[in-house]
């Protein structure tokens, strides 16, 4: 029980001291405002992306062999990770705020990237069902949502995000494991699958950038 209260005085000592910059203030509620006004575009865009025509692409390493459907494993992988991750930033504001901005902008970049290369899913696709994604996408089911994949790339910026060694190894392992799931269950494109970590990468960069020239 001490050990709890411990954590929670932590918590709570981390965020009053954070929010008595004006700069991290100002910063942190412009932050949600543009995540949420992200996240309400991206509903609407998915909707869109489902019922358009798209590229299907030959994919030379799919076409090795036949998807085998791994979805509890990402899904444990993926929601396993965000947990550790709410607990850990949590104690960190400053790095919470950095995960928020950078997940913010790659999800500008994927609804860019989704608009200019309309691709349809691959031929053997085992579709993953996702009830977080298929909320964002109206209820449906999500299958050309592609280029890049959210999924490693949401987890990749947890990855870039994190400070500490272990949470770091953690949730690199977890990054690598789900891009592997998702292309072994034909989810995505191996070259969908493989840029997701260099847009994490921009815009975790970006995000530092832009916030060193505020200071």
């Amino acid at each position: 029980m001490s050990d709890q209260l411990n954590f929670i005085d932590k918590i709570k000592a981390a965020w009053k001291g954070a929010f008595v910059e004006k700069k991290f203030s100002r910063n942190f509620v412009f932050s949600l405002i543009a995540l949420a006004a992200v996240l309400f575009a991206l509903t609407n865009f998915l909707q869109f992306v489902e019922q358009r025509n798209g590229l299907k692409l030959n994919d030379p390493v799919l076409n090795l062999f036949n998807p085998l459907d791994l979805t509890w494993l990402t899904f444990l992988l993926i929601y396993g990770s965000l947990i550790v991750a709410v607990f850990y930033l949590i104690e960190h504001p400053d790095y919470f705020l950095t995960a928020i901005q950078t997940y913010t902008l790659m999800v500008v970049f994927r609804i860019t990237a989704m608009f200019l290369l309309p691709l349809d899913a691959p031929e053997k696709l085992i579709p993953l069902v996702d009830p977080f994604v298929e909320f964002f996408g109206g209820g449906i089911t999500l299958k050309n949502d592609l280029f890049f994949s959210g999924h490693t790339a949401t987890l990749f910026i947890l990855f870039l995000t994190a400070n500490n060694k272990i949470i770091k190894r953690v949730f690199l392992s977890a990054t690598i494991l789900v891009a592997l799931a998702v292309i072994i269950q034909h989810v995505h494109y191996t070259i969908d699958d493989f840029a997701a970590p260099f847009v994490s990468y921009t815009s975790f960069k970006l995000v530092l950038s832009i916030n060193s020239n505020k200071s």
